[in-house]
């Protein structure tokens, strides 16, 4: 992809699970990204966050988190994000914003960061995307990208 600098490290964080319908929102961003060869990025993917993606999300000047979003209005909602105060998890999940707080107290970095929440529907034990979800894929695929070019070029 022809714009995004090289003097920045950006990180984009899919994540979710591709065999619960919806939920596989995350994982498909990357999984496009990656086929379609776009230059200048880095890509991850889980199921999901965890307290050792800290380190690797502190090496990137800027991150993007993925994933499959029910509270999103539709197609998708795009918004900066950064620490949270409370670093909360359990052990099955832990939020973006615990992420960067741990980036910032273990390792002293804040990548500027953003949540791309891609509306989903249905998060049945099944591995394809329904309609309406493939539909605000396409739509938030699209936006990332050009978001890409623009904000990194």
């Amino acid at each position: 992809m022809k714009g995004i600098s090289e003097n920045k490290k950006i990180l984009i964080y899919g994540f979710g699970n591709p065999g619960r319908q919806d939920d596989g929102l995350g994982p498909a961003v990357i999984e496009r990204l990656e086929s379609e060869g776009v230059a200048g990025i880095v890509t991850d993917c889980n199921y999901q966050l965890n307290i050792e993606d800290a380190i690797f999300v502190s090496e990137h000047d800027i991150v993007v988190f993925v994933d499959a979003s029910i509270d999103a209005v539709a197609p998708f909602s795009f918004a900066k994000t950064g620490p949270s105060v409370d670093i909360t998890f359990t052990t099955h999940s832990m939020s973006p914003e615990s992420v960067l707080a741990l980036c910032a107290d273990l390792y002293g970095k804040n990548p500027e960061a953003y949540v791309l929440g891609i509306r989903g529907y249905e998060f049945d034990f099944e591995t394809a995307l329904t309609p309406e979800a493939e539909e605000n894929f396409y739509r938030a695929y699209s936006f990332l990208t050009a978001w890409l070019r623009e904000t990194c070029s």
